[in-house]
């Protein structure tokens, strides 16, 4: 692979929180200033918006664009639950209106004031999905205190989403079986005592990963598939072991798809908005650079 292209399109096209990030995982950058940019993207109500998440370009907070500040903070391990940006996250996700009383909106009605890809438009009626709700639930209970009310909501939450997820499995939508990922990660990971069998979790999970993983690796150049590093981060993950073979078989995959500009091919596309989405798309390709490569390396533990 040339980690050089990759750096310059990262240095030429991404954005500050990206760059940031880049910095971090590979240049020997500091959590600080991934932190304070992405404090940037944070609203006085504590949610995140502006286009953190880059297929929805509303300004205004967001149970999603929240989550995506959520991933950022996973990724660079922050584990103070004092620090302001988590305490804002914390009074949003209490306070705000787009918690209908069962989940955390997936998308709410100001999104289509704004470019945005069709699959964050807003309609009333809406198909009950735990994606991002699972997902920050386990936030939730990785760091809100556990005699407040949120943490109260969290642990229902959670058990609900389970209930959901033994209900419909196996899922269809990778995204979702993600944000259950996420949650069996964090429960792991605080120990919370939320009245769900961990280990029967984590055995559905082992099922639905081997479910919705895209088996025909034909098609992950150029269609919009599902692939182990949606899962699997690590090779401490609790799924590796049952799929190192495919991630090993990404990781040939990331270093011979790279393209000559050091990045690789988004597989999907906004039908509206062309202008924002050619913006769009670069970011898209940072994010993809740096997923791409913090995967390959926690693989095979190269140094750049």
């Amino acid at each position: 692979m040339d980690i050089e292209k990759s750096r310059q399109f990262i240095y030429r096209n991404a954005r500050p929180i990206d760059l940031a990030r880049w910095q971090y995982f590979f240049e020997n950058g500091s959590k600080k200033q991934v932190l304070n940019t992405l404090a940037a993207y944070q609203n006085e109500d504590g949610g995140f918006g502006h286009g953190l998440e880059p297929d929805c370009w509303n300004p205004n907070s967001s149970p999603m664009q929240t989550w995506a500040a959520t991933e950022i903070i996973r990724e660079v391990e922050l584990n103070d639950a004092e620090h302001p940006i988590i305490q804002g996250i914390l009074k949003y996700l209490a306070l705000t209106d787009d918690f209908d009383g069962n989940i955390w909106r997936g998308t709410i009605p100001s999104n289509n004031e704004y470019p945005h890809a069709p699959w964050w438009g807003y309609e009333a009626l809406q198909e009950l999905s735990y994606n991002p709700t699972a997902c920050l639930a386990g936030f939730v209970l990785k760091y809100a205190a556990p005699q407040s009310q949120l943490y109260a909501r969290a642990i229902s939450l959670a058990q609900k989403a389970y209930a959901f997820f033994k209900e419909k499995y196996p899922l269809d939508s990778m995204h979702t079986a993600s944000c259950f990922v996420d949650l069996y990660e964090y429960m792991q990971e605080c120990g919370a005592d939320t009245g769900i069998n961990a280990e029967e979790l984590k055995e559905l999970l082992q099922k639905q990963i081997k479910y919705i993983l895209t088996g025909d690796t034909s098609l992950w150049s150029t269609e919009y598939v599902c692939k182990p590093s949606l899962f699997i981060h690590s090779c401490q993950s609790d799924f590796y072991s049952e799929n190192k073979d495919i991630c090993a078989f990404e990781c040939e995959f990331i270093a011979r798809t790279q393209k000559y500009d050091g990045t690789w091919n988004i597989t999907w596309q906004w039908d509206n908005y062309p202008r924002q989405w050619a913006i769009s798309k670069n970011w898209w390709k940072s994010d993809l650079i740096i997923k791409n490569l913090r995967f390959y390396n926690a693989m095979h533990k190269f140094s750049l």
